[in-house]
């Protein structure tokens, strides 16, 4: 039988299937590996999506598509299919057919984006100063200030979380953490006496300041090379005439 014509065979027999079990859910974050729970010792099938991915016969495996020929890999000790570098697009419904357990089993996979917390500067006054937690892909994202062991604030409606402290303690320690439903937290330590300091406290009227400021330096001496470059050229075409007239 050719690969295709199998390809179509399988999944006719998946659609034509009467088991109705329920789908199980998973979670990966992206980059991840994750193992399906459901061998296929001697022969059966894997799909995702409709497509035929894997294929087990007489406890060889067969990898049918090559997006995941080098993510994919089958234990035939165990019979069990295990994912790689796993990326949000991964997302989606994977069927396993083991034609020793005789029954269909069906995952919904959800491949998280990895959170990666960042910390901006929003407010600074003289009794007290405001950090930003935030993510860039808020997607599903929850954010938490946590100060020692103890949470302060979360979210998990918007890409960002600002926390007010007062200046007597800006020395606790603070940690700015982002987490998804698949249970992976990326953690930032923030030092509000850093973050805080006068050294940093550039607002934005000052910075708008030092850019004009430069920009009038950059006109003034383009202004100044342009009329020298005038100038000379006025002189020399000037002595050029004066030559001439003199050799009338």
């Amino acid at each position: 039988m050719e690969l295709q014509e199998m390809k179509i065979f399988i999944f006719f027999i998946v659609m034509s299937s009467s088991a109705t079990e329920e789908i199980k859910n998973l979670t990966c974050t992206e980059g991840g590996s994750i193992t399906l729970p459901d061998p296929v010792v001697e022969s059966g099938f894997l799909l995702y999506e409709r497509v035929v991915i894997a294929l087990v016969t007489d406890r060889i495996s067969w990898i049918m598509e090559e997006s995941f020929s080098y993510r994919l890999l089958w234990d035939n000790n165990t019979g069990l299919f295990t994912f790689t570098g796993l990326q949000t697009g991964d997302s989606g419904i994977y069927i396993i057919d083991s034609k020793r357990r005789g029954g269909i089993t069906s995952y919904q996979l959800t491949v998280y984006t990895a959170p990666r917390p960042g910390v901006n500067r929003s407010r600074v006054s003289a009794d007290s100063c405001t950090l930003v937690c935030f993510v860039e892909k808020a997607h599903e994202t929850t954010l938490y200030w946590i100060k020692g062991e103890e949470i302060l604030n979360q979210t998990s409606t918007g890409p960002s979380l600002p926390l007010t402290v007062d200046k007597q303690d800006f020395n606790s320690s603070y940690r700015c953490v982002a987490a998804n439903p698949a249970a992976d937290e990326k953690t930032l330590p923030v030092n509000f006496n850093t973050s805080c300091s006068e050294e940093n406290n550039t607002d934005e009227t000052s910075e708008n300041n030092r850019h004009f400021g430069l920009s009038l330096i950059r006109t003034a001496v383009f202004l100044s090379v342009t009329a020298i470059t005038i100038t000379g050229i006025y002189f020399v075409r000037k002595r050029k005439r004066d030559r001439q007239s003199q050799g009338v």
